[in-house]
């Protein structure tokens, strides 16, 4: 039986020093009840009477109290508590996966922490050392870990790990993407179907970016043997990661201005292909007349656009979930069968090609 709050309880907690934060004793003084009926109805509601929970939360509302997540985690070995590193938080490509696995983790009790890495791995180490310290339950990263030190720090750390946003033949731990090569592939495939044969590409200077490019490259190479073997047969301007709008315009102008006879360009991103389609209409250039274009990301806008813009659909809902649920079983001890999932990738046709 709880003790019954007591009458003389004063409005704020006392404070060993001026300005300190209070505690759970103080909450549960205020309340009149046990600490571990504080603990307990912060963390188990069901499991106090509503009138107590309802004490408890009053009194917390009232004196601002935040649990001390580190010291609960200490004591479970849990924190409840997920890293994920992209690149950047400014590319709207990663919102999708973002929400995804924060809904997905949400679900089941465990909050996300973002961090932004950059496009430098050197960036990448640093963060992730500071993400092992804290011992999360698991930790997400966009991409392969292409960095040894971060590898082995990683396997080190017994941490849980989700590589996402690619394929490779040796994950750390468990693995959610797809090919970007195969993207490359299938996308100079489409153009040439289509019967362009003047075929260029604005890509992104980052690792995924460049390997994407290098295969629709050869694969334009392969499918037009006039060109010869040497990827600059095929018009490339590199911009850098993360792209534009503006790096669209002003990686069509350089493109039109080595070759004006390009009639498609493959750009990295959808925001940078609507730079292109903008620029193509104040240039007088028809789309897809004379030129077609084709992004990467299936971005809301993306259907929107005039004329709407074909582009590559990657399922950042599916990786962001998938890598959740792959994490969750990992740290609570649940085997986890089919630790690598190639999610795919489909060319959304529309009327910029």
């Amino acid at each position: 039986m709880e003790t019954p709050a007591k009458k003389d309880a004063p409005a704020h907690p006392r404070k060993s020093r001026k300005g300190a934060t209070p505690t759970v004793r103080d909450v549960a003084r205020l309340a009149g009840v046990a600490p571990m009926s504080v603990s307990r109805a912060l963390n188990n509601p069901d499991s106090v009477s509503p009138e107590i929970l309802q004490r408890v939360r009053e009194v917390v509302d009232r004196v601002g109290y935040v649990p001390n997540l580190l010291a609960g985690g200490l004591a479970s070995k849990k924190s409840r508590m997920v890293a994920a590193v992209v690149p950047t938080i400014s590319g709207s490509v990663f919102l999708e996966m973002v929400q995804a696995l924060t809904d997905g983790l949400a679900a089941r009790g465990y909050q996300l922490m973002l961090g932004q890495a950059g496009y430098e791995n050197s960036r990448e180490d640093a963060l992730l050392e500071a993400i092992i310290g804290r011992r999360p339950d698991g930790v997400v990263l966009t991409g392969i870990m292409r960095s040894e030190q971060g590898r082995r720090r990683l396997l080190a750390s017994g941490i849980p790990v989700v590589e996402t946003w690619d394929l490779t033949d040796s994950p750390i731990d468990m693995l959610v993407g797809f090919s970007h090569e195969q993207i490359g592939k299938a996308v100079a495939e489409y153009l040439h179907g289509r019967g362009r044969r003047k075929i260029a590409a604005i890509s992104a200077d980052d690792e995924r970016a460049v390997r994407r490019n290098r295969q629709f490259a050869d694969t334009v190479l392969t499918l037009q043997p006039g060109l010869g073997t040497d990827r600059k047969a095929v018009p490339t301007c590199v911009v850098p990661a993360p792209t534009s709008l503006g790096s669209g315009r002003t990686g069509l102008r350089e493109l039109l201005a080595r070759d004006p006879g390009i009639d498609a360009v493959f750009c990295s991103s959808d925001m940078m292909a609507q730079g292109v389609l903008l620029e193509a209409l104040a240039l007088g250039i028809e789309v897809p007349g004379q030129l077609a274009v084709v992004g990467l990301g299936d971005l809301a806008f993306s259907r929107d656009l005039h004329p709407p813009l074909t582009t590559v659909r990657i399922d950042g809902t599916a990786i962001g979930s998938i890598a959740a649920s792959l994490i969750i079983d990992r740290a609570e001890g649940r085997p986890v069968e089919a630790p690598v999932r190639d999610v795919g990738f489909v060319i959304v046709e529309r009327g910029s090609s």
